[in-house]
Parts: C-alpha cells; structure tokens; sequence
C-alpha cells in the first residue's frame, strides 16, 4: 500500500467504470455493506467517502471522519442526497459532490416509455394475455401523434423529453418561469402559463422539484381545470400530484389515465391506485438503466478525484472554500445576494431572461463569481429541479437561458459605503432590489426606485399604494383582528401622497386568505408575502 496516496472508503457497490479511475489515484476500501456502526468507527481513516442509497452520511460519520481533520470528500454515485447530512458536512468542511446528469437520459426515455405504456394500456394487455386471456376489443389504445404535450418544468430531463416526443409527431408546450425564450425557440417548445398549459395539453408531464412550493401543485382545482380525458405523467418527484385528487379525477374521468413512477410515500403499500385500472406504475426506476448506472459512477470518481487533488468539483452540493483573504469580507455579502436572488423570486415570479448583479463601493474589488453564485441561488435554487450552488449557479443559469452580467462601481453610493444591486427581467418588465450589510446584517435598502430599510431576515407583507392617511393605520388594525403582530414598518414614497411601497415585518406568516381584504381597502393595488 502506497501510504502517500489518499485513501478512500466505498461504502456502497461502485460500478468498475468508477474503480478503475479512482485506483490510479487512490488507495481504496471496498466495504459496500458496512454497517452503520463500523461507518462511524473506521471513516476517520479516510480522506474521501463513497455511497449510493443505503449508506447513510448521518452528522455523527461526519464528525467521526473530521476528528482528525482527515475526511475531506463524500460522493454520492447518483442524484439524491438524502442519506447524507449536507448541512453536517457544510460544517465540518467536507464537501459533497453527486452525480446529478449521470441518468438524465435515463429518467427522460422512461417518460417516454410510461407515456407510450399509458396510452396503448400496455401493462393491462400484458396483465390479461398471462391470465390466458385474448381480449384485443378491451384494450384499445390512443395515438401520441398529433396530440399537445404539456411539460411542467423544462430542466435536462424535460428538455429530452421533448425532443422525442416531436419524433412522435406531438405538439410540446411547456410552463416554466425561469427559462429564457431564446431557450425554448431552440428546442421548438412554446412556453406558456400554467393555466393555459392544463386546459390545452392531452398529456401533461412533471419535470420539477419537490419544494413547499411544488408539493400539490397539480390538485384538485388544477385537475378540474384540464381537458377532459387528459393523461399525467409523473417520474420527477412524489407529492406533486395530489394522489386523492388523482383517484377522484381518474373514478370520475375527467382524468384518463396517469402513468407514476414516484409516490408521495414509497412504497405506496397502502394507495388505491395500486388496484386502479387506469394507472400505471413503476417503482422509482426512472433513472436505472445500466448505463446510467456506469455514467454516475464515472461522474462521482471523477469529481472526488479531483477534490482529494485541490481542484473543484463540477457537481459540489455544498459551498466551496472561499480563500482565506476574502473569507472575512466576501461572507456576508455572499448571504445578502442569495436572501436579495430569494426576495426576488417571491416578490416578482414570472419569466427571467437576465440578471445583472452591480457591486458598489470596496465591496466591487473583488472577485464577484461568489456573490453571482449565491443570487442565482437565492433566485432558483426552489424552482428549478436542479440543485444549485455555488459551483453550478452559472452554468444552470446558462443552461435555462439566462444571460448573465456584472457592473462594478468602485466609488462608494451616497447612502451606503458598499452596496449590491440585483436587477432582473425580460424583455417586458424588470425589478431591481439592492442590499447592504449594516452593522452586521444583510439589510433590503431600496425596491425598484424606492428606498427602504429592513433587516433581509424573517416574515414581510409588502403592499404597493398610494401614499394617502389612514392606509397604515387600516393594515395595521386588520392584522391585529386576526392576531398578526407586526415588529416594524417601513415605507418608501416617491413623493408625498404619491405612490409608496410598505414593509411591514411580522412575527408570524399572514395567511393568504387575507389578501383579498387588504386588497379591498382603498388605495391598495398590490400586496405580496415574502419570506426570508
């Protein structure tokens, strides 16, 4: 054994394509049904890390593998991660890499095939000729050809998927906030609202993360919105769906078929879908195939190869190591531009074809990529199925079509000595919201052309109007009615009685229900929630 070299544990079965590029580099452990117990009492004798599923990277193997400052690298050979504690690791340093692109045309041709099995009722047929049946009149199928796809989210898994389905003949549609046309005019996809999707498409395919904001997005109202006789698709993730409104729709048929590889709970032992003769199912297979199972290996190897030799990793989960002589300086502003990107995406959510980030004062001498990173983070990172980071921000952002730019102006603003300004739009509207650090907290200063001031951290009802007497005083008595205390208010005002932008920072969440009555009280013509 070569004791210069790097040792790494394989806690899970690797496939040879991955071995063969790790040996070169490395002295390797091949344990791949090491206990948990025997994880957390050997992985400090190692600098790197390797997994799939069964392994889990709990927060104890991660504080066991840095005792001695050792472990450096976890890789997951495929896309989840959650059988690692990547905040845990986050915190011992230890970077987590994964194989996000290795089953992309996996997942993306078992769509097809759970469509095409959909719609020529192909498990149904299979099913009744081993029964010794020839029932040929029950099984009539329907043509692809011709008819409208509508895909909800457009990443890598979608986007192929679309091509094939133009090989068949079928018209594609997609709902996608945070594409860019120029992306979409490639692939020949016409993007359009999420209502206009449900109401045209025949077949409606999910390509989209499993967020507070994507779990039930297809429910019952949304079902009830769809032509009649459409057909889902699900192999992204379990829960966007909404299994009983699924079944309601199916009994009823206003839903024609569903095709699922994902489960809100998986197995689903207990589903009544699992006896309905209009549903096909797959068990969580989407991305198997032997040859993605030789890719994500390839990518995992690869990438822990390169952590162990200094350089970065094309897929890290987490943040990098930011150099030491801008750790101090760079760290709260790259927290204000991720909190700036995720203010953005809940105060305006729509179609984004560029950002522009302006770095004013010292804060602009330096090298802007990280604070870049941790906008589009905060922007993306909870609607895009990718998982974004630091590493991957830019090159997800160019992928879904977003262009891309950086100002510097290296004289400090009147107000504030440093300042970021985040700036994004189409070709239709833009919205800007610029920041500052301020006795060290990330501080929101100005919404579009209003200057403000409040503490970029917690719960916030922002209400545009015009500035007359008694609008606040209104608000303020309608959340106290419904036991919202509110911490503090801001308002910016172009001039007087003109119009105004109000912030008022609550203790608790104002539930939407009453927008409408906020709404209603004179003045008022626009209110959002924001949380950060």
């Amino acid at each position: 054994m070569n004791a210069e070299k790097p040792r790494i544990l394989i806690a899970d079965p690797l496939g040879v394509e991955g071995l063969n590029i790790l040996r070169p580099h490395a002295d390797l452990v091949e344990q791949p049904a090491v206990s948990q117990a025997d994880l957390v009492a050997s992985v400090g004798d190692f600098d790197g890390l390797i997994v799939r599923s069964r392994a889990k990277v709990t927060a104890d193997v991660l504080n066991a593998g840095t005792r001695n400052g050792r472990l450096r690298v976890v890789g997951r050979a495929g896309v989840g991660v959650d059988n690692i504690d990547v905040a845990a690791a986050t915190q011992a340093g230890v970077i987590v890499v994964n194989a996000p692109t290795g089953n992309t045309l996996a997942a993306a041709e078992h769509t097809v095939a759970m469509l095409l099995a959909l719609s020529r009722q192909i498990p149904q047929a299979d099913t009744s000729v081993r029964a010794g049946e020839w029932r040929r009149t029950a099984f009539v199928g329907v043509e692809i050809n011709g008819k409208r796809l509508g895909l909800i989210g457009l990443g890598r898994i979608a986007s192929l998927v679309a091509e094939r389905a133009q090989a068949f003949g079928m018209e594609v549609v997609a709902f996608d906030p945070y594409v860019g046309k120029d992306y979409t005019n490639n692939l020949g996809v016409e993007l359009v609202e999420l209502d206009e999707l449900l109401e045209t498409a025949d077949y409606i395919s999910v390509h989209v993360p499993a967020t507070d904001q994507t779990r039930n997005m297809i429910a019952e109202p949304q079902l009830r919105r769809c032509k009649a006789g459409v057909r889902l698709v699900n192999c992204a993730r379990g829960g966007i769906i909404n299994e009983d409104a699924l079944l309601k729709m199916l009994d009823s048929g206003q839903v024609a078929g569903a095709a699922l590889d994902v489960f809100a709970v998986e197995p689903p032992v207990a589903s009544p879908l699992l006896s309905h003769s209009g549903v096909v199912l797959t068990p969580h297979i989407a991305g198997s195939t032997r040859e993605a199972q030789r890719q994500v290996a390839i990518d995992v190897a690869e990438q822990v190869v390169a952590v162990l030799n200094g350089q970065m990793a094309r897929y890290a989960i987490n943040t990098p190591i930011i150099p030491p002589k801008d750790l101090e300086v760079l760290t709260p502003y790259i927290d204000l531009a991720e909190r700036l990107g995720r203010f953005l995406t809940q105060f305006e959510p729509g179609i984004l074809d560029r950002m522009e980030l302006t770095a004013h004062g010292p804060i602009a001498e330096h090298e802007l990529s990280y604070i870049e990173a941790a906008a589009l983070k905060g922007l993306l990172d909870s609607v895009v199925a990718d998982r974004v980071n630091l590493v991957n921000a830019r090159l997800i952002a160019r992928q879904r079509g977003l262009s891309l730019s950086q100002r510097r102006q290296q004289h400090h603003n009147e107000r504030y000595e440093n300042m970021l300004t985040l700036t994004v739009g189409n070709h239709d509207r833009q919205r800007l919201v610029r920041g500052s650090v301020l006795h060290n907290e990330p501080h929101i200063v100005c919404i579009d052309d209003l200057w403000v001031d409040f503490v970029a951290r917690g719960h916030f009802l922002l209400t545009w109007h015009y500035d007359r007497p008694g609008i606040i005083g209104a608000i303020g008595t309608l959340l106290g009615e419904n036991d919202i205390n509110i911490a503090y208010m801001h308002v910016g005002r172009r001039s007087p009685r003109g119009e105004a932008i109000m912030v008022l920072g609550l203790d608790e969440p104002i539930p939407e229900r009453l927008f409408p009555e906020i709404l209603a009280l004179p003045h008022n013509y626009w209110v959002k929630a924001v949380d950060l």
